[in-house]
This record gives C-alpha cells, structure tokens and sequence, in this order.
C-alpha cells in the first residue's frame, strides 16, 4: 500500500481543520454573542433622545451633545475593519473578551463623566470596544454553525442588528424621562459582566484561526492613519453638514475633500502594503463585492426609517420623544416573528431570490407610506407604518449576510464580518444624513409653492383668515385676532410641507429599492440548504 505524499496529508490535515465543530452546543454560543453585539448596537441609538438632558446637566450646548454621538461613531467605524488583524495577535476569543472588557468599563466612565469632555473621550474608548463585538460576533457565528445552518443563526444576529436600533430610542426615551441620561449607560455594566462570563465559558477559537503575537509589530500604521482620517472626516461631515449648509460652508468643504484624498489613498495603499490593515481583494469574489453594497444600503434603509419615523411624530405631530419611540415597537414586535422564518427560508430558497424579493417589499412598504403620510395620522397607523417598512428587513439582511461568505475560505471569516458590518454602518450614516438633508430641502422648496397661496388676494385663503378670526377676535380682540389667525395657518403651512417633504424622501426610498432588485440577481444563484455552494449558470 502506498504510502500518503505530503500533499495528501496536508491537505487531509486542512480538510479536518474546517470540519471543526465546537465542543458546546452552537446555539449556546450564538446567544451569549448575540448578546454583546445587542448591548453594543443598542448604545449607538439609546443616547439620541437624552442628548438635551446630557447638554442641560454638563452645561453643553445643543451642537456640542451632537460630538457624544459622533465621538462614538467615529472611534466605531476605524475598529471594525481593524478586527481581524487584532484577532491574529491574541486571538478572536481573547479580543472579543478584550472588546466587552473596555466596553463595559467604558460605559461605567461615561455614566460618571463630570464634564463634556471626559464624557467624549470615554466615549471614544467606548467605541472603540464596541467595533469588535459586532464582526466579532458573527464570526463565531459563521464558524460555529455548519454552512447550510448560517442562515438560521444570522437571524438571531438580525434581531441584534435590526431590533436594537428600533428599541434604543425608546428604551432611552424611557430612561431619561423617569431616572437620568447616567443610567443609558449604567445598564450596559451587568450585562457586560454576564456576556464576560457566558464568553469565557462558552467560545473557543477554531484551529484555522491561527494567532501569534509577533502580529502585534506587524500592523499596517499607513492604512491604520488613512483609515482615522478618512472616517473621522466622514463622520465630521454627515453630522455637521446640515447644521453648516453643506457645502456652503468651507469648513464641511475642507472635511469633504479630506474624505475623499485619504480614502482614495487608503484603498490605494491597501491594494500594496504588504500586510493590509483590510483585505480589499475580498472584493474580487462577485458575491462579496456586490453583498457588500447591497448591506450598504440595507443598512442605510434600516437606520434612516429608523430616524426619521420618530423624528416626523415629534416635529408635525407633538409627539414626546418616548411615545415616538414606541411607535416602532410593533415592528420590533413583528420581526421577533419574521426573522426565524428568514432564517428557515435561506436554507430552501438561492439567496439572490430572497434578497430581490426582499428589496420589492421594501418597495411596496415605502409607498404605502407615502401614498397615506400625512398630519392626521393615529398612533396604531404609525405603527403600522413602521410594520410594512421593516417586514421585508430579515430577508434581505439574512440573505446578505449568508451570501457574503459564499466561496469564502474560513480562514477569511474574520475579515469578511468585518467589512460586512462596517459598510452596513457607514451606508446607516450616510443615508440618515442624506434623508434629513432632502427633508430640509424639499421642505423649503414645498414652502416656496404653498407660499403663493397665502396671498390675501387669495379667496380661500381670505376664507381661511376670516373664520380664525370670528372665534379669535373674541378671546383675543378685534387688534389682535388678524394676526393671531394669520400665524396660525402659517404654522399649519409648515407643518404641511414638512409633511410633504417627508412624503418625498420615502417616494425616494422606494425606488432606491426598486433599482436594488435586478441588481440582486448578479448574485450567484446557490444551492439551497448547501451552505456556502453556488451554482454554475
């Protein structure tokens, strides 16, 4: 009998490396994950609504809170690529552990910060911990669970992902009202604390995860220096964009332009360096690259609608930030429901089908939406509104998620969860800034229309005027009831055409998702219930 060739054996030795399956029941693992990645994807939406009590308690003004926000993203946005490389220097359960470590203790620093800057600065470290628990935790997900189980397990990572944000506002709203904004941090301590825990119990690293610390002197400082810069100067200029008149400011002009040259060179330098900060040929495999943008927009569509939902209830309607808030709990309500059939649905239908499918709710969802937006809306059809914008939410990011690892060597885990979860982040960012831009605009365009209506030539409006005066010159006298009545259906006019604006942005929204449909379809159609195969066409 032969004897087996060094080949034969190294080969026989890689095929039992990804045949590896973790000692403890996956499931177990998933959950004590899902876990941290829940607790940090909540903090990136619980402090909006406390930003007035944060500025009001640390004498900050209303643009200065803004920075808590941004602080955090930023710092956020440069560790997420940088988890793979960490993950090679001490290893993915060690820098996981690591990451809910300086999380947590973040979070106790933030609650007990005395002054706006200290609150920022442990922010940042706050960030900075958190950007490793999200790809981290997908990770262990993928490598855990057999590939034609992904499917399944990433719908309990998209009731982290997508459920969290919904929440947040709310669970933040609720906080604020009835204790204090110290305490949106407070609670991340015990659950930290169990996630530490369940982790070190639970998680192992797989043999094809290979860590050395001569790793650690091996890290790209170029890329890692481009990164900063591009991300800060992006976060710099979604955020403050709106508040500077975009590109009517030099100031958002400057960030723009440094964006755009530090990006540019970090994919450059990425490309050649020896060993890359992120791994940009992962973006030679079609299925990632077109994955990767489709998580863009999804992950755009989910914190956008997100945001603007509450944010109409509040400025047109009179809502409190904490009623808003509860306005999109019905769809966090119906996606505990949707996400395991997704999750079951990803094992029986090509992905590539489900994601079109997905992206044409979508569609449906927002012009429904904005075909019945309007002032005289309940509080149940807001609801319901959120319900058939985010339905469509777990085939498409469940779908997405899976497909991205499609012909992916496992060793490359690490760095495809990593890209997937920062580009969902980004494209958050970017859209949430674009829609509220759009409101802005196409409020004062709708504005200079109606204006023209409010003409006293005008009859109806002249109709208008004189039927508020026949009750406010009563209570207010002859003198006053003309303007009286004139400023209230001036303030009925620009509660219309903020409404009207935010028709136009979901008008917008819905055929963004219409484009995304055929673009599905350069997917490669896999073999259902075969994990990771595709099929030849």
């Amino acid at each position: 009998m032969a004897a087996a060739t060094p080949t034969a054996d190294a080969s026989a030795a890689k095929t039992a490396e990804y045949a590896w399956k973790p000692k403890t029941n996956p499931w177990l693992i998933a959950a004590s994950v899902a876990l941290a990645a829940f607790m940090e994807v909540l903090d990136t939406s619980i402090a909006n609504v406390a930003l007035p009590h944060i500025a009001g308690s640390l004498g900050a003004s209303a643009d200065q809170s803004t920075w808590v926000l941004t602080s955090y993203l930023v710092s956020n946005a440069i560790v997420l690529p940088m988890g793979a490389w960490a993950a090679s220097v001490i290893g993915r359960k060690n820098f996981f552990m690591l990451c809910i470590v300086i999380f947590t203790t973040s979070s106790f620093l933030c609650g007990i910060a005395p002054t706006l800057g200290l609150l920022l600065l442990f922010r940042v470290f706050q960030g900075a911990g958190g950007g490793g628990l999200q790809p981290m935790a997908q990770a262990i997900m993928a490598d855990s669970f057999e590939p034609a189980k992904r499917g399944l397990a990433f719908s309990l990572y998209g009731i982290v992902a997508v459920l969290a944000p919904s929440i947040g506002p709310t669970l933040g709203g609720w906080i604020t009202d009835n204790y204090s904004w110290n305490w949106i941090f407070y609670i991340n301590i015990p659950v930290g604390i169990l996630t530490l825990f369940l982790t070190n119990r639970l998680v192992e690293d797989p043999p094809f995860q290979k860590s050395d610390r001569k790793n650690l002197y091996r890290i790209d400082y170029i890329g890692v220096a481009f990164l900063v810069i591009s991300m800060g100067a992006l976060q710099i200029t979604l955020d403050k964009g709106e508040e500077k008149d975009w590109f009517g400011s030099h100031f958002i002009v400057g960030f723009a332009l440094t964006f755009i040259i530090s990006f540019i060179a970090l994919i450059l330098w990425e490309f050649h360096a020896e060993k890359p900060l992120i791994d940009l040929t992962l973006f030679k495999f079609k299925n990632f690259a077109v994955c990767a943008f489709l998580m863009l927009l999804t992950g755009g569509l989910l914190n956008a609608t997100t945001v603007l939902q509450p944010q109409f209830l509040q400025q047109d309607l009179g809502y409190t930030a904490t009623i808003a808030g509860l306005s999109l709990s019905a769809g966090g309500l119906v996606l505990l429901v949707v996400m395991p059939m997704a999750g079951q649905a990803v094992g029986r239908f090509p992905a590539r089908n489900l994601i079109a499918m997905g992206f044409l709710i979508f569609a449906i969802g927002y012009f429904y939406t904005a075909r019945n937006l309007s002032l005289l809306i309940s509080f149940p059809f807001a609801s319901l509104l959120r319900v058939v914008q985010i339905v469509a939410i777990p085939f498409v990011f469940i779908s997405v998620t899976t497909a991205a690892y499609f012909g992916m060597p496992p060793e490359k885990n690490n760095q495809v969860s990593g890209l997937i979860n920062f580009v969902r982040n980004i494209g958050g960012s970017i859209l949430i800034s674009i829609t509220n831009a759009m409101v802005t605009e196409r409020a004062q365009w709708h504005q200079s229309v109606l204006s023209g209506n409010t003409n006293p030539s005008d009859s109806i409006y002249q109709q208008n005027v004189d039927a508020l005066r026949n009750t406010l010159d009563m209570t207010a006298g002859k003198a006053n009831g003309l303007h009286l009545a004139q400023g209230q259906l001036y303030q009925q006019l620009q509660a219309q055409t903020q409404a009207l604006a935010y028709v136009d942005v979901y008008w917008v929204l819905c055929f963004a998702a219409l484009l995304m449909v055929p673009l599905a379809y350069l997917l490669d159609r896999n073999q259902p219930g075969g994990g990771g195969a595709v099929m030849m066409e």
